[in-house]
């Protein structure tokens, strides 16, 4: 048995307008859900943002009072005449008994004597040395000569040459550099000659005299 459609019922020839019905109620709905207005609802109560320090109302103001300063006094001053002090002073007095016309004699002050230091010689009847000997000098040098450590840094060795003065009580003065090796060997070499104990000094017919006394002093790297 074969089924047959009615004409009058086929809703296929109304596809079409459906379609454009639905797709436009679609666009509008859209369009009214973009144009709705939506309005917050107000609260119940509303809370203005005011001063709440209600405790302040209730304080009284405290006013800080500086009190003035104290009226400055200014001292008393007694002018006193100068005749009145000059009265009340007692000057020791002086008396001195000269005759008239009698000259005064001047004061002759005598002057200090001048010290001649002695002379200081290049020569001498008898050589200054050291007490003891040049063995007893190598002694002193090796207890006392300290080599720099930059030098030593530095591999610097040299032969410093020192001039220097001995009194005739032996001692030492006026240490000089005649030939420089470096900065720091020639401050070593003055150093050992300063602190150097009283030598027996130089002599001329048996007695002391002051002489100038020059020595090398070897520097070198084992």
């Amino acid at each position: 048995m074969e089924f047959k459609k009615n004409p009058s019922k086929d809703l296929s020839k109304w596809k079409g307008s459906l379609t454009h019905l639905g797709l436009a109620m679609s666009i509008g709905a859209v369009l009214v859900a973009f144009e709705w207005k939506a309005y917050e609802e107000s609260p119940l109560l509303t809370i203005t943002n005011q001063n709440t320090n209600w405790e302040e109302d209730f304080l009284p103001p405290i006013t800080f009072v500086t009190p003035p300063p104290p009226p400055i006094i200014p001292p008393q001053i007694k002018v006193i005449d100068d005749s009145e002090i000059i009265d009340q002073l007692e000057f020791p007095t002086i008396d001195i008994d000269l005759t008239e016309n009698e000259p005064i004699s001047p004061i002759e002050l005598e002057e200090p004597p001048k010290e001649i230091a002695p002379e200081i010689v290049d020569f001498t009847e008898v050589m200054a040395s050291f007490k003891g000997g040049m063995e007893a000098w190598y002694n002193y040098l090796k207890l006392n000569l300290k080599y720099p450590r930059q030098e030593q840094k530095l591999g610097i060795e040299g032969t410093v040459i020192v001039r220097f003065v001995i009194n005739t009580d032996g001692s030492i003065q006026d240490v000089e550099i005649v030939r420089s090796a470096s900065e720091g060997l020639d401050q070593a070499a003055m150093t050992v000659i300063k602190n150097s104990p009283n030598w027996n000094p130089g002599k001329n017919g048996g007695r002391p005299v002051r002489s100038r006394m020059t020595i090398p002093i070897k520097f070198k790297l084992q």
